[in-house]
């Protein structure tokens, strides 16, 4: 059983027991979150309910495990004959779930 949701403004294609990396959550580790709009589901394979835009009556819940920071990218600004040079690094934050029961 699969189903795609979105969460943090991407779409993200799930089955039951996935660890997923998604974008950074405000809830504590040990809670459960349920995503409602459900977007595509299927039961093995054999029957796919396709939402218009969401697949009415159907969640996904979700366990968080873990926050935490991405790895450190570089952005380097440079601009020649001017002596300007700047450079800056970003870690994104992120949550990280267990994809729990598919209903």
């Amino acid at each position: 059983m699969y189903a795609v949701i979105t969460c943090g403004g991407k779409q993200h294609l799930v089955t039951e027991g996935q660890t997923l990396s998604v974008e950074k959550i405000d809830l504590k580790e040990g809670e459960v979150i349920t995503f409602e709009p459900m977007l595509v589901a299927s039961d093995d394979g054999a029957s796919v309910k396709v939402g218009t835009p969401i697949v009415t009556g159907g969640k996904v819940t979700a366990k968080i495990v873990e926050h935490g920071r991405g790895e450190k990218i570089s952005v380097i600004k440079y601009k020649p004959k001017v002596r300007y040079r700047r450079n800056v690094g970003h870690r994104q934050p992120f949550t990280k779930i267990v994809i729990e029961t598919i209903a």
